[in-house]
């Protein structure tokens, strides 16, 4: 190895690694009564969480209805 990839690997493996410790919550950040705070960020809108259970909903009558028609066309 050369000096300056010896250099480069010790730098690598020398390098403080330093973490982040948890934020502790702020009073502002936690509820009355004790409970975390709910930002907006952390949640879907509401239409989008609408939308997508009508979607949930809608695929699942339409894949018991495929299924149906296999059941009925295999009966004969």
């Amino acid at each position: 190895m050369s000096n300056a990839s010896q250099d480069a690997s010790q730098n690598l493996n020398t390098a403080d690694v330093t973490t982040a410790a948890p934020a502790a919550p702020t009073a502002s950040a936690v509820a009355p009564g004790g409970k975390k705070k709910v930002n907006e960020q952390d949640r879907a809108p509401i239409a989008i969480t609408i939308r997508i259970f009508i979607y949930l909903v809608a695929v699942h009558f339409f894949a018991g209805f495929l299924f149906l028609l296999f059941y009925l066309a295999g009966a004969k």
